[in-house]
C-alpha cells in the first residue's frame, strides 16, 4: 500500500471531525452566537447540502490540476473555511464559514477517493479505498470527542482552532506523501462526463443513498434510543458511541479486505444484516445487552460499506474524481434522508421509528442490488461473477487507463 494512501486518510480525518463538530458543541455555539439550538442544527444541514451541491462543482474547478495541486487546493480553502470559522462574529459569517468548508471537504473526499486508486494495483483498490475511509471511522470515533472535549473546555472557537491546526499539520504532509501525479482527467470532461449515461451508475448510486440513509436513521437518534428507551445514563452514552465507532473501524477494514473480489456480494450481506440489527434494534431496544448488541452490528455493517459502494461506482462508471465526488454527494444525500426523515417519524410514532425506517430503507437498498447480482448470475461465471468478482471485473476501466497515462 501507498504511504500517500495514509495520507490521504489523514486528511479525510481531520474534514471529517470539522464536519461533526458543531453536533457534539451545540449548546456553547448557540450560546456563543446568540441564536437558539434549531438554527445550530441548520448549520448542520447547510454544511451537509453544501458537500452535496457545491462539492461537486468545485471538483470540476480544479480538475484540471495535478493532484497534489489540487489537494493543497482544496486545504486551502478548508483551512480558509476554518478560520472564518473561529473568528465568527455573528450567525451568518458562521453559516458561510460551514457552507465553505463543506464544498472543500466533499471535493477534497473524491479527488482523494480518485487519487487512492490510481496509485495502487486494481485487485486492491477496495482496500486502499478503505484505508482512506479509515479516516472518515476515526474521525467518528476520536476527532468528535476531541473536539468536544476541547470545546467544552476551551471554548467552542478552540475547537475551530483544533482543527486548522491538524489541517495545518496534514496539508504540508500531504504535498511531501503524494506524489506529483498527471492531471485527474488528461483526456477532457467529457470523457468522465460520458459515465453519466450509464443506468449502472445511478443505480449504483441509489444504492449508496439508501445504505447510508438505513444507516444515519439510526445513529442520528442514538442518544436519545439509548438513554431514553433503553435507560443508560447520559454519562455511558459517550462510551457506547465510542464502542460503535469502534465497530466501524473494524467492518471497515474487512470489507475493505473484500470489496476488489465480491463488491456486489459483499452489500448484499451487509444490507440483510444491517435490516436485521435495525430490526432487532427496534423489537429489543428496551434490553441493554440486546441493544448493545444490535447498536455494535450496525456499526460493523452500516456505513463500513464504503469501499464496496465505491469498487461498485468505479466499476458501473469509472475511477475519475468527478464520479466519486457525484457519489459522496449522493452518500450526503443519505445522510440528510436518513437524519430528517429519521427526525418526522418520531414526531408521529416515537424513538424506535428511525430505527424501523432504517430497516426498510436498507430492504430497499438490497432490492437495488438484485439487477447486479442476477446479471453476474446470467452471465454463467458461478458464484465469483454474481459477487462481480471475476478477475478481469477489477480491471481497469478504459478511464482510468487514460488518468494513470
Amino acid at each position: 500500500m501507498q504511504r500517500a494512501v495514509y495520507v490521504l486518510a489523514m486528511g479525510v480525518f481531520a474534514m471529517v471531525t470539522s464536519e461533526f463538530v458543531v453536533a457534539g458543541l451545540m449548546p456553547q455555539m448557540a450560546r456563543g452566537l446568540d441564536v437558539g439550538i434549531p438554527e445550530i442544527g441548520y448549520l448542520i444541514t447547510a454544511y451537509a447540502v453544501a458537500m452535496a451541491v457545491g462539492g461537486p462543482i468545485l471538483t470540476l474547478a480544479v480538475r484540471r490540476l495535478r493532484h497534489k495541486t489540487a489537494l493543497t487546493t482544496l486545504f486551502g480553502v478548508f483551512l480558509a473555511g476554518n478560520v472564518l470559522a473561529a473568528l465568527a462574529s455573528d450567525y451568518g459569517v458562521m453559516m458561510a464559514a460551514r457552507i465553505v468548508t463543506g464544498v472543500a471537504a466533499q471535493a477534497f473526499f473524491g479527488v482523494a477517493v480518485s487519487l487512492c486508486v490510481q496509485l495502487v494495483r486494481p485487485e486492491i483498490r477496495g482496500r486502499a479505498v478503505a484505508v482512506v475511509m479509515n479516516g472518515l471511522m476515526l474521525g467518528t470515533l476520536l476527532g468528535l470527542p476531541l473536539a468536544t472535549l476541547v470545546g467544552e473546555h476551551l471554548g467552542w472557537r478552540a475547537a475551530f482552532w483544533v482543527i486548522t491546526g491538524m489541517t495545518v499539520l496534514v496539508a504540508p504532509a500531504t504535498v511531501v506523501g503524494v506524489p506529483g501525479t498527471a492531471r485527474a482527467e488528461g483526456g477532457g470532461i467529457r470523457e468522465e462526463a460520458v459515465a453519466f449515461r450509464r443506468p449502472r451508475l445511478w443505480l449504483a448510486f441509489s444504492t449508496s443513498t439508501l445504505i447510508i440513509g438505513a444507516t444515519f436513521a439510526a445513529f442520528s437518534y442514538l442518544n436519545p434510543v439509548l438513554t431514553e428507551v433503553t435507560g443508560f445514563a447520559t454519562g455511558t452514552v459517550p462510551l457506547l458511541l465510542i464502542a460503535y465507532g469502534a465497530a466501524t473501524v473494524v467492518g471497515n477494514t474487512v470489507v475493505g479486505r473484500l470489496a476488489d473480489r465480491h463488491p456486489v456480494g459483499v452489500q448484499v450481506v451487509g444490507q440483510a444484516l444491517n435490516a436485521l440489527f435495525l430490526a432487532g434494534f427496534a423489537l429489543l431496544a428496551h434490553l441493554a445487552v440486546p441493544a448493545v448488541a444490535m447498536m455494535l452490528g450496525i456499526g460493523l455493517v452500516g456505513v463500513t460499506m464504503n469501499p464496496a459502494m465505491a469498487t461498485r461506482v468505479q466499476r458501473a462508471g469509472n475511477a475519475g474524481p468527478l464520479v466519486n465526488s457525484v457519489h459522496s454527494s449522493f452518500i450526503t444525500l443519505g445522510v440528510i434522508v436518513g437524519s430528517s426523515f429519521g427526525g418526522l417519524v418520531i414526531d408521529s410514532h416515537g424513538l424506535r421509528a428511525p430505527l424501523w425506517l432504517g430497516a426498510g430503507l436498507a430492504v430497499l437498498g438490497l432490492l437495488t442490488l438484485l439487477p447486479d447480482l442476477f446479471r453476474g448470475a446470467r452471465s454463467g461465471g458461478g458464484p465469483r461473477s454474481a459477487t462481480g468478482a471475476a478477475p478481469r471485473a477489477a480491471a481497469p476501466t478504459p478511464e482510468a487507463c487514460a488518468v494513470r497515462s
